[in-house]
């Protein structure tokens, strides 16, 4: 592992990047502001290595993030309708941040904070991030303990390992927020990728503010079916009125209805760079976001990025899941630990 500055920020200070290396050649760049992952180097089919993560080149842009580019998410990745919900009888609020909506734990989340590098393991080329959330921050119950190790294996695989554990009941949904281009970070559209899900359900949502209905409905015979290997443009302009309410993909998938097994939960491939990302979680559910609102802006090497230059596969509960009493509960106990690996397996196909 290799430590370098990143820069300094006057909010918090110092701000390190951490690099993993394996015999590859593939590397992943991670800061400590927010445990966020930065660069992810993967060879292409001719031996070039591209970067498959859209990011800044400074932390400064990471502060002002408003797309969550590479982020950890918590305490609660997604969204919780009016930013409200009730455990041991008391309400409990948050910030509305989207629309009238809470979103990724409002506007003090973890991806702005600074987290302690606390341990770098050589033999299994990896390091572990913490943060202690209190009681109460962000409006959540309970002293949080939260860790996020990661992974780069000899096989091309980047695993995230988030751990934590609270004094109260509360609330612990954590994600990654990467945006992913196969195609390199600077190739812009990601609409060619050809994308799998293993999912033949998903959440519907009840209107533009993306708040799911309740329903679990069947993506057969829908342009929700990535059941089969589909271009991630072939029907995102449909009409239909669920892509229309978010402006594309942006939508949860049903994996399973409980957590704690490891499954594959998708697979994306640019025929461009012959790049393949594998995706696997123990989660649930994963949130497939086409990056329809990714905002003009500057990214790294000074590469303009715009609408669906990225796409996510964000693995977690179900938007909305604290409320919901007809979907799997991300409601941690007291003293229970919470515990959930994603991983993404990069190869070439010629």
């Amino acid at each position: 592992m290799e430590k370098t500055k990143y820069g300094s920020l006057k909010e918090i200070g110092e701000v390190s990047l951490y690099t993993l290396t394996n015999k590859n050649g593939m590397s992943i760049s991670v800061t400590d502001l927010g445990a966020t992952l930065v660069k992810v180097l993967v060879p292409d089919r001719t031996g070039t290595l591209r970067d498959v993560v859209l990011g800044y080149d400074t932390p400064e842009g990471y502060l002002e993030n408003t797309c969550y580019f590479g982020a950890t998410i918590g305490r609660s990745g997604n969204r919780i309708d009016k930013g409200r919900f009730v455990i041991g009888g008391k309400t409990y609020q948050l910030d509305i941040n989207d629309n009238e909506n809470d979103l990724h734990s409002g506007n003090h989340g973890y991806h702005i904070r600074k987290w302690e590098a606390i341990k770098a393991d050589d033999e299994k080329n990896s390091i572990t991030f913490t943060l202690f959330s209190p009681d109460g921050d962000q409006g959540f119950p309970g002293n949080f303990k939260v860790s996020v190790t990661y992974t780069l294996t000899e096989e091309n695989e980047l695993v995230l390992h988030y751990e934590g554990i609270s004094d109260a009941d509360t609330v612990a949904n954590l994600t990654n927020h990467s945006y992913f281009n196969l195609g390199g970070h600077d190739s812009g559209s990601i609409e060619d990728h050809v994308l799998t899900l293993a999912a033949k359900s998903y959440t519907p949502v009840r209107d533009n503010q993306a708040i799911p209905t309740g329903e679990v409905a069947p993506v057969d015979g829908t342009p929700m079916d990535f059941t089969f290997p589909k271009a991630i443009g072939r029907d995102i302009e449909a009409d239909f009125q669920q892509l229309i309410y978010v402006g594309g993909y942006d939508h949860n998938f049903v994996l399973s209805d409980k957590t704690g097994e490891q499954r594959k939960m998708a697979e994306a491939y640019c025929e461009k760079t012959g790049i393949v990302m594998e995706a696997f979680t123990d989660c649930c559910g994963v949130q497939f976001y086409a990056g329809n609102f990714i905002t003009p802006q500057e990214g790294k090497d000074g590469v303009p990025y715009g609408k669906r230059h990225g796409f996510c596969l964000e693995s977690q509960y179900y938007p909305n899941s604290i409320n919901q009493a007809g979907f799997p509960s991300p409601l941690l106990k007291a003293g229970e630990k919470y515990d959930t690996v994603t991983s993404y397996k990069f190869s070439v196909r010629a």
